[in-house]
Formats: C-alpha cells, structure tokens, sequence
C-alpha cells in the first residue's frame, strides 16, 4: 500500500520508528534527464541533485538511520565526457568543502567506499580530511561510492585473499561468506536494507552487488533532481509492509 501524501508530517505518523532500516542505499539517477527536459547543460542537473542529497541526509539523521551509502560516482563513469567529469569532480570538491563542518556539527560522520587512488589529487585530499575530522561522530554514517563497482570491488576482495592463502596466512577451508565480507570495502557496516533507486531504470548498476543479496529494491520514476524528503518517506513507509524473508518461508 503506498501512500499518496506530499506532506511530510502526515507520511511520518505512517512509520514505525522502530521497524526503521538500518542502511539505506541510493543509487542516484536521472540528473542527466533531468537537465536535459529543461535544455540545460548535463552539469545543471547534477548540481540541483545537491539539494537532493542535503535533503535524504537531514531527514535520515532526524530518523536515526544509521548508515546512508550514495552511489555518487561508478567506476564507468570515468568514460564520460572529460568535461563532465572535471564537472563533477569540481562540484564535489566544492561540496565537501563547503559541507563538512556543517555535517560535523550535526554529529555525522562520513566515509567512503571505491577506489580513492583515481580520484583526483584535490578530491582525495579533501575526502580523507572530512573523514578524519568527523570520524569520532556517532550519528548517522554518510557513505560516499566513489570510483566505485561493485565487480570490481568483488575482485578486489577474492586478490586479497588469495595473496592471504598464497602467504599462508589463511586456509581454504576458513573461507566463507562471513570471512569474505570482511574483505569488502563495507567490512563494518550491516547489509544494506532498503536499496532506492531513482529515474525508474530497472537496475542496479554494478551497485554493492554482495551486500545486496537480500536488499528491498524500491524503484520510484521521480528524477534524482525532484526526489526529497517525502520521497524517502514514501520509500520506507513500502518497505515496512515488506515480508522480509531471507530465503525463507
């Protein structure tokens, strides 16, 4: 049963406080159409996504969500127009700058997940300085996917092992789910619950494939640019009448 409510009060008496997820992750999609109806440059919409995401991240603080991951940058983006990519590099050198103390007074910490080595110089300077300055914050954990596969990440993790085994400093047979989650980019975060993806694509895009195994997708046509607090609202008042069963009966 969806709720078809704009306001934000009225969807929060619809949620159990304590059936709330754990994880929420977001693969943040539909920028690009969402410049693209209104004639604008690619990076417009990137940039009115911003909004998107202050949006998701205060009301997931308000809620006690523990952790929010955002896919913001894949591992495949780096194919796109080099001028998009400084773009975007650009904008989230920016936004890390400007949002950081704000998120560290609101007792935020942030993280993130990919491959920092291939972000730019700047980028990863900025990214690590956030870390460690909010690291000791015990709200909600913003987990940024940047650089990021969920392919790759899996390799990453089976070459870790194998040099481990190789070493001698791991058996085969001390090999399982629980050890090899240990070697993921997420080791100390739960699975995430609720997986949201917007613009309506029926896909997860190489997106935290291991941890997803047993993910609620919920898939909303609202464009990144448009999505806000009371559709994340909507989003977990679905995934509460969910019977979530694990494989089970």
């Amino acid at each position: 049963m969806s709720i078809d409510c704009q306001n934000e009060n009225e969807l929060k008496r619809h949620l159990d406080l304590k059936k709330l997820p754990e994880h929420i992750a977001i693969i943040m999609d539909g920028n690009g159409r969402w410049a693209d109806i209104r004639q604008l440059p690619r990076v417009a919409g990137h940039k009115a996504g911003v909004e998107s995401v202050h949006d998701v991240v205060e009301i997931c603080a308000e809620l006690g969500i523990k952790v929010l991951t955002l896919y913001a940058f894949s591992a495949e983006n780096w194919k796109r127009p080099i001028l998009e990519v400084n773009a975007l590099m650009k904008l989230l050198l920016e936004q890390i700058r400007e949002q950081t103390p704000e998120l560290d007074e609101q007792n935020i910490r942030i993280g993130m997940i990919g491959d920092m080595d291939s972000l730019p110089r700047k980028v990863a300077y900025e990214l690590n300085r956030a870390i460690d300055i909010t690291r000791n914050n015990t709200g909600l954990f913003l987990n940024l996917a940047l650089s990021y596969g969920g392919r790759q990440e899996i390799v990453r993790a089976v070459k870790l092992i194998a040099g481990e085994v190789k070493n001698g400093q791991l058996r085969l047979n001390e090999i399982n789910e629980k050890l090899f989650s240990k070697y993921l980019y997420t080791s100390e975060l739960p699975d995430p619950d609720l997986l949201i993806r917007t613009s309506g694509e029926m896909r997860i895009s190489n997106y935290l494939l291991w941890q997803s195994a047993y993910s609620e997708l919920y898939i909303t046509n609202v464009l990144w640019p448009d999505f806000r607090k009371t559709n994340l609202l909507q989003a977990l008042i679905e995934y509460q009448q969910r019977n979530r069963r694990f494989g089970g009966i």
